[in-house]
């Protein structure tokens, strides 16, 4: 019996030092001693150059998959089945990221992107990058900068994630289960290899180039958009930039930034597509199109959709009606033509903004302010899934991960570079410390991130370099009773984000970053 006992105990021990080793391995920091802590000033305008790129990111489908029950989620023990198209005996699957697990995309509605716009005033370059996915993590992001040419002579790059909840995994968290992840090696290295090449075919058709700034800020789009949590700050605004060949003044591409999460289509779409995004981008290019009638011209040039103060949780909800601006029918249930009416609306006033308050900058410079920080990893389900092997985070120090803060200057424009879903209170303003609260605090992030920029335009680009889930304000965090307001359900967020002190962390970061411009 002391035998068997000490080989049960010598098992348990192996056990306990395998499971430790792979945790500590899938901990590591994967990029060790990576930092950056960018200034780039230029205070004297001159001839800026600008060029356009555009590559697909598209997973091609192969295997497809019958839904026994019609619950839209892939499940053998409930009888669902696969169609092995390639016949090499395994399930072939791209996992539809965002709302749940198990949802292998049955086929391509319309085409995710890498889009990328390059600057250089002639002292410095920089690339900005718009990603049709979910999210895209840090160390994602700095594989891709260590693969850019040196001789691009690129000093700085953004890729900002559109968020759309309608596009394979690129994180992992959304594979058949909560065990296993969802992105594919293969798709995520052919993401990687088209955004560089899309970099490289953007910077070498870099042309002498004028700026277009306009801005909605009529208050129209709130109606598009629904606060799913308390207290309401709509996070309204359109913010657009037109890059014009400073030649002949044909658009060599255009800039769109708003603020609603991609995910009109909502739980039970089985397609890919980058959802509203998609609409903005063919209008802004092709124009605005009632069935075969072309109602609005486009621009032409390559339009890059860039999301923005989307936490709180601004979304196009299923309970809010989106009226097609041509026929007048509401569409409330999740459908392309909802999606489509969306896309179009913000199309229509990006380019009735342009035509009626576009100011034209026909000389520019760029400064540019950014920096790694180190921000608490406090997320129990975090520190799990990236122990397991589900989410590559990575841990620099003791539970500490490590992303990036920036600003950049255009002529006129300062464009914010914030690493997650950032709540629209810490923007605009409007924070509460609302009975319920989980600390005994009044709001730490003061003034509103807004108040301290001085640039007559402003572009919040949300998910850049990084994805770190939902930045809240610390007096309105919440994970147990009694509930925010006395209400009797909890709330959403807490559980996808990194902790309490992200808000005042990444709030104090940026503030930092848009005064070191100063």
């Amino acid at each position: 019996m002391k035998r068997i006992l000490k080989g049960l105990g010598l098992v348990i021990l192996l056990v306990i030092v395998v499971a430790s080793c792979i945790v500590i391995y899938n901990w590591r920091d994967r990029h060790p001693d990576y930092t950056i802590d960018v200034r780039i000033e230029n205070k004297t305008p001159g001839t800026i150059q600008a060029g356009f790129a555009k590559k697909p990111i598209t997973p091609t489908i192969v295997d497809t998959w019958n839904d026994a029950n019609g619950n839209n989620k892939y499940n053998q023990d409930e009888g669902d089945t696969y169609n092995d198209n390639n016949n090499n005996g395994k399930f072939d699957a791209f996992w539809i990221a965002g709302m749940s697990n198990a949802k292998p995309a049955q086929g391509v509605h319309d085409d995710v992107w890498s889009r990328v716009m390059v600057l250089d005033d002639g002292k410095s370059r920089i690339a900005m990058i718009s990603m049709d996915a979910i999210g895209f993590l840090h160390g994602d992001v700095i594989d891709i900068r260590n693969r850019i040419p040196k001789e691009l002579g690129i000093d700085y790059t953004l890729l900002s994630s559109t968020h759309t909840h309608e596009s394979n995994d690129l994180i992992g968290i959304w594979g058949e289960n909560m065990f296993n992840s969802g992105v594919n090696p293969d798709i995520m290295e052919y993401v990687k290899e088209q955004t560089v090449a899309a970099i490289i075919e953007a910077a070498k058709s870099i042309r002498p180039a004028k700026l277009v700034f306009a801005e909605d800020l009529s208050g129209k789009d709130a109606a598009l958009m629904k606060d799913t949590r308390k207290p309401i700050v709509k996070a309204t605004g359109i913010h657009v930039m037109q890059v014009l060949d400073a030649e002949n003044d044909t658009t060599l591409g255009t800039l769109v930034n708003w603020s609603n999460h991609p995910e009109t289509l909502w739980s039970q779409n089985l397609l890919i597509s980058s959802d509203f995004p998609h609409y903005v981008r063919e209008a802004m290019e092709n124009g605005v199109f009632n069935g075969s009638e072309k109602m609005e011209d486009g621009l032409g040039g390559v339009a890059i959709y860039f999301s923005g103060v989307v936490g709180g949780l601004m979304a196009p909800h299923p309970s809010i009606s989106i009226t097609d601006p041509f026929t007048g029918e509401a569409y409330a249930e999740p459908t392309f033509e909802k999606t489509k009416a969306l896309g179009d609306q913000i199309a229509l006033l990006s380019l009735a903004a342009l035509k009626k308050q576009g100011d034209t900058v026909s000389s520019s410079n760029i400064s540019v302010r950014a920096k790694t920080v180190f921000p608490d990893l406090d997320n129990t389900t975090f520190k799990i899934a990236s122990g397991i092997g589900l989410i590559k985070l990575g841990m620099p120090e003791y539970f500490k991960t490590r992303t990036e803060v920036g600003a950049i200057r255009v002529g006129p424009a300062l464009f914010l570079s914030i690493p997650g879903e950032i709540y629209p209170e810490l923007v605009f303003g409007g924070i509460e410390a609302p009975e319920g609260r989980e600390f005994d605090i009044q709001p730490l992030e003061i003034p509103p991130i807004q108040d301290l920029i001085k640039d007559r335009y402003k572009f919040y680009l949300g998910l850049s370099n990084d994805e770190i889930g939902y930045i809240i304000p610390k007096s309105e965090w919440d994970t147990g009773k009694p509930y925010l307001y006395n209400d009797p359900h909890d709330t959403y967020g807490e559980e996808n984000s990194l902790g309490p002190e992200t808000g005042p962390f990444i709030y104090n970061s940026l503030v930092e970053v848009i005064q070191d411009l100063e």
